[in-house]
């Protein structure tokens, strides 16, 4: 176990106060958004939670999410009352932006102590005293500084910090085999958001193998005879005990199908208004391109138009190839993270091969599920950011994963005072994490890593500087988002079947 110095504290009261600069920065809708679920839990009875609908922006996170904005609004009224109004227009005042920029900053701190316990995981294998040779050091600011987080949280607004410390606390818990505190610990997760569920069956089949049997054969198969009930009934009763607490009232008031029909909403379509960097976004785009050769050679009606370009949040049909159902990229979904499950029941003590799985459920998900947002990407980055500064291939592929991911969130920072802001964060982080990984394992990239990052970076300098100042962007406004999530969704699926290999090629299971 490392032991962490002071240092870690200085980088966490430097991230805090660098997350306070941006209070009076560019804040997208999810500001209000927040807002209006903290007016919503303040006022209204539990009952009435997940009916209310004043304003479009309705209460659709799990129950024990929303009891964490009942918390937050008794702290926000001594900052402004008139913020917990229900209203259907949107509220804005400088007590409400500073309470909701200061809850984010604040509730990291469940970030800053999973951090430090990812921190404590980390072997040591170089003796150096120069700190930046230390993979716990170059770990802690890969995820203490890391710049998708820092975009989607303190500047576009929510809270991604405070749910990811769950995730990852969880996970160094059981890095530490503290299998039942990990297990609680996700199981709250889930209850805060059921997005978590991506990584769910690489946690469910880890726990089964690894604390539930508790010994394998000496050729590896499992013993079916280690199995202990015990263990299974404490993960059990963990697991719904926490569930019980969460949804027990709205199940005890017949309000299930309500609170579920909030929490997934198919009728949103197949890709939110820009699309995130998936298979979906690649699928789109090579409708997009056959209905528009398809129109010039006459083979397409002339008035058919792809419309998912129109940056909408809604359902609409492909033109030429075949629609997709919610069902459908259910089975794609449950299809690739089959094979992860698998290969980690072969390996149940491998805490490698436990996080590769943990990413590949992510990145599985984020490729092929229903109205995936971008943000889901960090799902896969953030502990990726752990095998990295241990695996001198993982360290390769989360470079291009991480660029690829962090560039497709700039998108939704469109605003022209935050573009400099922006690339400077990106510019540092991945300067920075070039650098401390190449220091720590030498060279990473592949030659198509090089290439495909080139070209990575002649994307961003067309679509965030030439396009927007160009005649095309005003006849064509989706094609720089189109450019970045195709670009950045090939860049995605790159890493994912690196990923898939190198799982593939774990033999032997290392301690814990």
């Amino acid at each position: 176990m490392v032991a962490v110095d002071g240092w870690f504290t200085a980088l966490a009261v430097g991230v805090s106060l660098l997350k306070c600069l941006f209070i009076n920065a560019y804040r997208s809708t999810d500001f209000e958004v927040h807002r209006n679920w903290l007016s919503i839990t303040h006022n209204l009875p539990v009952s009435h939670w997940y009916h209310e609908n004043t304003s479009e922006w309705t209460l659709d996170y799990p129950p024990l999410f929303a009891w964490f904005e009942f918390g937050l609004s008794h702290v926000g009224r001594h900052f402004d009352r008139n913020m917990l109004q229900v209203q259907k227009t949107a509220y804005e005042s400088e007590g409400a932006l500073l309470f909701q920029r200061l809850s984010v900053v604040c509730t990291d701190m469940v970030y800053i102590l999973a951090t430090r316990e990812c921190c404590r995981c980390v072997s040591e294998q170089k003796s150096s005293k120069d700190i930046l040779n230390r993979p716990s050091f170059v770990l802690a600011v890969l995820l203490l500084f890391n710049v998708g987080l820092i975009l989607v949280d303190h500047l576009h607004f929510q809270y991604n910090g405070f749910l990811m410390g769950f995730l990852l606390l969880s996970v160094s818990k059981h890095l530490q085999s503290k299998h039942l505190q990990g297990a609680l610990l996700f199981s709250i997760l889930l209850n805060l958001k059921h997005i978590y569920l991506y990584v769910a069956p690489a946690y469910g089949v880890y726990l089964l193998r690894s604390y539930c049997f508790s010994q394998d054969h000496p050729d590896g198969r499992l013993n079916w005879t280690s199995f202990s009930l015990l263990r299974f009934s404490a993960l059990g009763f963990i697991v719904v005990s926490v569930t019980a607490v969460s949804f027990g009232p709205f199940i005890a008031m017949g309000q299930m199908p309500q609170v579920l029909s909030r929490l997934f909403p198919f009728k949103r379509g197949l890709c939110h208004a820009y699309w995130a960097p998936n298979a979906w976004a690649l699928y789109n785009a090579v409708d997009k391109g056959l209905t528009v050769l398809g129109q010039r050679l006459g083979l397409v009606q002339s008035g058919s138009q792809a419309s998912m370009t129109g940056g909408l949040v809604q359902e609409f049909h492909h033109t030429v190839l075949p629609s997709v159902t919610p069902s459908v990229t259910l089975l794609c979904t449950a299809l690739t993270i089959l094979p992860v499950v698998f290969c980690l029941m072969s390996r149940p003590r491998c805490s490698s091969s436990f996080l590769r799985a943990l990413v590949l459920s992510a990145l599985g998900s984020f490729l092929f599920g229903w109205h995936v947002h971008e943000k889901a990407v960090l799902l896969a980055v953030l502990p990726l950011s752990v095998l990295a500064v241990q695996s001198r291939e993982d360290a390769g592929i989360f470079l291009v994963l991480a660029s690829t991911g962090h560039y497709s969130l700039c998108p939704l920072i469109f605003t022209t005072a935050e573009l400099p802001l922006k690339l400077l964060l990106m510019l540092l982080f991945t300067v920075f994490s070039f650098s401390a990984l190449y220091r720590l394992h030498g060279p990473l990239l592949t030659a198509a890593d090089r290439w495909y990052l080139s070209g990575l970076a002649l994307v961003s300098v067309v679509c965030e500087l030439l396009l927007p100042l160009s005649m095309v962007s005003q006849r064509l406004p989706f094609l720089p988002l189109l450019v970045t999530s195709v670009y950045c969704g090939v860049g995605v699926a790159y890493c994912y079947v690196r990923l898939y290999c190198a799982l593939l090629r774990t033999k032997e299971p290392t301690p814990s």
